[in-house]
């Protein structure tokens, strides 16, 4: 999940109030936007136009996050001829505001322009490497007004730092590129631990780290450039496990590392392709009983689906924070008995953050209308974010070739036809229906960690899942779930604390 928490993931999710802007009037404003001759070549025709107008210069208006000071427009545009000068009215934007361009609060705005080509099959977000932005401009709009940006530049791809333990791993999969029927690469950054290059013969045990929501494999940087978990890692002290840093990337957001009748058969991809390559090009041992997974919110949900859809593949998740792991408490929404996912039977609107002093920040119906101003098809269902991710994750394929809304996009009502497909991946009824057969595979294999205030009322589902473990009987389940009073959202995780945990795990094996 890591909604709030990893801010290039989910910006603006407020619709709830006007911009601040001291202002009662409003303005018509439309837009001409052109492209700069120096990036027309890197321009695809079709694409998604995103107008951002925030009231605040403390950053670039796209990176804009949870506030009502920031607003997003957007619409469809095909065959735009480089060269060409578009001039846009004022009507047929998508609007995550209550207002729309006919009756914009007057105020002093900045204002920045993405042209989202969907230029990496990996990344549909309008801040993915390879599409167009403008250079912000700060407006006055004080009454009728046309506004004029131009695209100047090509968002850069991030790179994976240079380091003699860090390496990148990529590789074309069959499974996915004869499903998309177009080539599909997968990638993975690696960290070796200190004397692997001079240690040629030596096998490892590795660690499958698993990001928070859409993160990607050059996610290991945040590691290179801790200097306090370098100097651990390189000081003789650390245990010596290979890291994977899987790669969240995916056609409808976060992949989710499993296979999807909408996403395509991303699982497979990872356990019979990708492990097997990293596990042959690098010198790990290459057995189930030296390889773990890991991750926190988006990652402690996958970790945990990874060790329970393949139990004699891992030998062990830590799992934090994981997503819903049932869908009766899909956050605070009950999927298979509530009629609607934005309003409660008291009729309030449901949030979907809180602070851990139990303050709401969002709701479901702001965030989900935000996510329907980024999606291509103009909903939730192709934003690339959350929601959409989880849509396509668990929904059936529709009749368009989409994924099946789990909820109306506009009005919140639940589709139960859609909730029954969801329930292959509610981890709940998963474990619950195979015990018999699965308990013993997991023994010794299941350690997660929740905050008993996690901003995203996921401690709910997981009090659920623990509750049922609790009664398992043939065998009695020994899994370690453990909460936390009064902690958030992957407070605790600790990628050194998880490596410790991985070698105490290595320990207990050889003593048995």
């Amino acid at each position: 999940m890591n909604k709030a928490f990893n801010l290039f993931l989910l910006p603006v999710l407020l619709l709830l109030a006007s911009p601040s802007c001291g202002q009662n009037q409003t303005a018509e404003v439309s837009f001409s936007i052109s492209v700069n001759e120096s990036v027309r070549e890197s321009m695809s025709p079709d694409g998604r136009l995103v107008i951002y107008l925030s009231t605040s210069d403390d950053r670039q208006p796209r990176y804009g996050y949870v506030s009502s000071s920031n607003q997003a427009f957007a619409q469809n545009i095909e065959g735009w001829n480089a060269g060409e000068t578009k001039e846009l009215s004022s009507d047929n934007w998508s609007h995550t505001s209550t207002w729309d361009l006919n009756q914009t609060p007057e105020g002093v705005y900045f204002v920045q322009a993405v042209w989202n080509q969907y230029a990496d099959f990996h990344a549909t977000s309008p801040n993915s490497g390879g599409n167009l932005a403008s250079e912000p401009v700060k407006v006055t709009i004080d009454g009728e007004q046309k506004i004029s940006l131009e695209l100047t530049q090509v968002l850069p791809e991030t790179e994976v730092a240079d380091h003699k333990l860090a390496k990148v791993f990529s590789m074309e999969s069959p499974v996915l590129s004869d499903w998309w029927q177009q080539p599909v690469e997968l990638k993975a950054s690696v960290l070796l631990p200190p004397g692997y290059n001079e240690n040629a013969e030596k096998k490892y045990p590795v660690r499958y780290n698993v990001a928070g929501y859409g993160g990607r494999y050059t996610r290991i940087n945040r590691i290179l450039q801790d200097s306090a978990f370098m100097a651990w890692w390189t000081s003789g002290d650390a245990p010596q496990i290979i890291t994977v840093f899987l790669d969240g990337g995916g056609p409808f957001g976060d992949n989710y590392q499993l296979d999807s009748e909408n996403s395509g058969p991303f699982g497979q991809a990872l356990t019979e392709e990708l492990i097997p390559a990293i596990e042959e090009e690098f010198n790990i041992e290459g057995s189930a009983n030296s390889r773990f997974v890991d991750g926190c919110s988006t990652g402690g949900w996958v970790s945990l689906a990874l060790q329970l859809f393949y139990p004699e593949v891992f030998n062990g998740c830590w799992s934090y924070s994981p997503d819903p792991v049932t869908f009766e408490h899909m956050q605070l929404v009950d999927l298979y008995n509530q009629e609607n996912a934005f309003t409660n039977s008291a009729g309030y609107l449901i949030p979907s953050m809180r602070t851990t002093s139990g303050d709401p920040r969002f709701s479901i119906k702001g965030e989900v209308t935000w996510e329907n101003v980024f999606g291509k098809s103009g909903t939730y269902v192709t934003s690339g974010q959350q929601w959409g991710a989880w849509n396509a994750l668990y929904s059936p394929k529709g009749a368009d070739g989409l994924p099946k809304a789990i909820f109306d996009p506009e009005s919140g009502a639940i589709d139960q036809e859609v909730a029954e497909h969801w329930k292959k991946y509610d981890l709940l009824l998963y474990t619950r229906e195979n015990w018999n057969e699965l308990g013993p595979k997991i023994q010794g294999k299941i350690h997660v960690w929740m905050g008993d205030m996690d901003n995203f009322y996921l401690n709910n589902a997981m009090r659920q899942y623990d509750a049922f473990l609790e009664e398992t009987a043939n065998p009695v389940s020994d899994a370690e779930i453990v909460f936390t009073p009064m902690e958030g959202h992957c407070s605790l995780y600790s990628h050194r604390e998880i490596l410790e945990k991985i070698q105490a795990r290595l320990n207990s094996l050889q003593e048995e």
